[in-house]
C-alpha cells in the first residue's frame, strides 16, 4: 500500500493493491453485518400492522423498538461487547438505561461509517481520493475492524511480545500480521490529515 497522503482542501489519497482492497472488503463488511441495526420485525414490531395515524399504535411501536426484549443488556459476543460498550461501568442499571436508549444509533452510526468506507474503496483496488468526511468514516470503520480483530486475538498492550512468540507457520500469524497492517493503515490516514 502507498501510504495515505494529504490532498489540498483538506481529505487524503492513497493506493491500494488488489489483495489489500479485497481484504479490507471482506474485515469491514464482517464488521458491517455485526452492527447492522436490527430491522423492525427483530424489534418486535409486526412489519404488517396497520399503524396509520394513531398516535397510541405510533407510541407503542417506538416503545417496542426501544424497550425490545433484552434491549439493556449488554451483547454477549465479546466483539459486539466491545464495539457496544456499556455507557457506565460501575452501574448495571444506569448501563442498562444507557444502553437502551443509545445502542440504535450508535448501531447505526457504526454501519453508516463502514458503508460509505465500502462504498470509496475500489474493489479491484487502485487510487483513493478521500473527502474530509470520507476519511473521518474511513478512521471509525478501521477502528471499529482493529476491535474487532483485537478481541478475537485476545490483543492486549503486549501485541509486539504477543506476535513475537508465535512461529510464522502458527494460523494465528497472519491474523496478527493484518492486525499490524491495519494499525499502519489508519496511522498513515491520520497523519495525512493533521
Amino acid at each position: 500500500m502507498e501510504p495515505f497522503r494529504s490532498v489540498r482542501g483538506g481529505g487524503a489519497r492513497a493506493w491500494l493493491a488488489a489483495a489489500e482492497a479485497s481484504l479490507l472488503r471482506s474485515l469491514v463488511s464482517q464488521v458491517m453485518s455485526l452492527v447492522e441495526p436490527d430491522d423492525l420485525e427483530d424489534q418486535g414490531q409486526d412489519p404488517g400492522q396497520e399503524q396509520g395515524h394513531d398516535e397510541d399504535a405510533e407510541l407503542a411501536a417506538l416503545e417496542a423498538m426501544v424497550q425490545g426484549p433484552g434491549a439493556d443488556k449488554p451483547p454477549d459476543d465479546p466483539v459486539l461487547a466491545r464495539l457496544l460498550p456499556d455507557g457506565y461501568r460501575d452501574d448495571p442499571e444506569a448501563a442498562g438505561e444507557f444502553r437502551r436508549y443509545t445502542e440504535p444509533a450508535l448501531r447505526s452510526a457504526k454501519h453508516q461509517a463502514a458503508q460509505e468506507m465500502m462504498d470509496t474503496l475500489p474493489e479491484a483496488g487502485g487510487r483513493i481520493q478521500l473527502t474530509q468526511d470520507q476519511a473521518l468514516s474511513w478512521l471509525k470503520a478501521l477502528n471499529d475492524v482493529r476491535l474487532a480483530l483485537g478481541v478475537r486475538l485476545g490483543v492486549t498492550e503486549e501485541f509486539e511480545e504477543q506476535w513475537g512468540r508465535l512461529k510464522p507457520d502458527d494460523p494465528q500469524w497472519s491474523a496478527f500480521e493484518v492486525y499490524a497492517w491495519l494499525g499502519a493503515v489508519q496511522e498513515s490516514l491520520v497523519q495525512a490529515m493533521h
